[in-house]
């Protein structure tokens, strides 16, 4: 197969097409966050009990569950394109009609399909991303989706301070209907940035169109046999994933997602009563801004990470970082007692160490497999990560309550050494290498 796509320099076109790409991942991170904001409001309206905000709490969750590995599947089998913004529109009626919402279980049907749509767009967008970009910008910009993540979440946590300080409690339906303003913003973008995925196209049969659209948007002219990849001939199918040749490689990628998510969504669910059980004040500020900082410094973790994979390479970074993110966790968990300054340094160092395994959530599932199976991959490595965040969601405030500051951290720090081993397993290098070269 021609490295025409592999070697093409980075242009506009890369540019704009990773910035419409980072649309779900910031929605993502702003959908999934806002509700931590809006809740504050929604529960004295609508009189929620514990079981009701946690219901709405899971129900994106186990949409994320189901979407990530449905839509993955589907994406393999009909396309990166034609639900590159069908998404988005689920998105943002979603969050129209929330505005709406009367009772609990409508918000976690609304939830509910928002998980799901916003899962979906993972596979299709970074699979699409990835399949154009070259080589030398292939992980700092699937990298920079996580980053998208966290910004998401950031503008979240301050909207929903403002419109609290400003609208009081009841500005939790305005809340929840902002992210519909995103949504229409990246529509615009993606209407004029959604080529299909040549590779997927040279895959179904389609190599001249494939060819077409290389020369289109690259300038490059390409034989479009020169396009076509070899693989098994069974397309897209879980049992080509799960089987001998892909096996271990899932199983890292799953693996080392759950293990890194499970503390992180902890820690940012709960991150202001953790610090409060320090010491620190507690409030509105600390439930909104406070949580911001806390993703911002997530943020900033991601940005040396970005460069680190393509010079030292992808497996000694992520083997490098899950062993520092332990260090903080199981010093708190030794010392549980600490002064909250400190308590909020060694959370501060795990978010930032954290940057590594980040920016490679989405990287290495779209490297490590082929065209026909790429999407299907990140959609199953979404999915199972989900699981993961659920678990340290709901099980960190009852570890907190029955066993106490000490030994949560030290569990937590038990799953961060097995993340850790994971990666010293498994982690394959790519860095440099072709995105079939790579696959193979």
């Amino acid at each position: 197969m021609t490295t025409v796509i592999d070697d093409a320099p980075f242009t506009g076109f890369h540019r704009r097409l990773s910035i419409a790409c980072s649309g779900g991942p910031l929605l993502d991170g702003y959908i999934l966050s806002i509700i931590g904001t809006a809740l504050i409001g929604m529960t004295a309206e609508l009189n929620l009990s514990t079981g009701d905000t946690q219901l709405i709490g899971a129900a994106s969750l186990v949409g994320m569950f189901i979407g990530g590995a449905l839509f993955g599947i589907l994406t393999d089998r009909f396309g990166r394109e034609i639900m590159y913004t069908a998404d988005l529109v689920v998105m943002g009626l979603c969050s129209i009609l929330s505005f709406w919402a009367e009772s609990t279980w409508l918000i976690v049907i609304l939830r509910f399909v928002l998980g799901m749509a916003v899962a979906a767009d993972y596979p299709i967008a970074t699979s699409l991303l990835g399949e154009w970009l070259p080589i030398k910008q292939r992980g700092k910009l699937l990298g920079f989706q996580i980053i998208a993540w966290y910004m998401g979440s950031v503008l979240a946590y301050v909207v929903g301070y403002l419109l609290l300080t400003f609208g009081g409690n009841g500005s939790w339906r305005w809340q929840v209907a902002s992210a519909a303003v995103l949504c229409a913003f990246f529509l615009i973008v993606r209407q004029s940035t959604a080529p299909e995925s040549p590779r997927w196209l040279a895959e179904h049969g389609k190599a001249d169109k494939a060819a077409a659209l290389v020369e289109k948007y690259l300038h490059v002219r390409v034989d479009p046999d020169d396009l076509v990849e070899k693989h098994s001939e069974q397309k897209g199918s879980l049992r080509e994933l799960f089987g001998p040749k892909y096996r271990k490689r899932i199983v890292f990628c799953c693996g080392f997602f759950v293990c890194q998510v499970a503390v992180l969504f902890a820690m940012l669910t709960f991150g202001p009563q953790i610090l409060e059980s320090f010491g620190m004040p507690s409030g509105t500020w600390m439930d909104t801004l406070g949580v911001g900082l806390i993703s911002l410094v997530f943020l900033i973790g991601c940005l040396p990470a970005m460069r680190l994979i393509d010079t030292i390479g992808r497996r000694p970074t992520i083997i490098w970082c899950f062993g520092l993110m332990i260090i903080p966790v199981l010093f708190i968990g030794i010392w549980p007692s600490m002064p909250a300054m400190l308590a909020f340094v060694m959370l501060c160092l795990y978010a930032f160490f954290c940057g590594g395994p980040n920016v490679l959530d989405w990287t290495y599932p779209n490297e490590l497999f082929p065209t026909h199976i790429r999407a299907t991959a990140v959609g199953i490595a979404t999915s199972v990560s989900r699981i993961g965040a659920a678990l340290g969601t709901y099980l960190l405030p009852w570890s907190l309550n029955h066993l106490g500051m000490g030994p949560t951290f030290l569990y937590a720090a038990g799953l961060t050494a097995v993340g850790f081993g994971i990666c010293v397993w498994g982690a394959p290098e790519t860095k440099g290498a072709t995105l079939q070269s790579a696959a193979e």
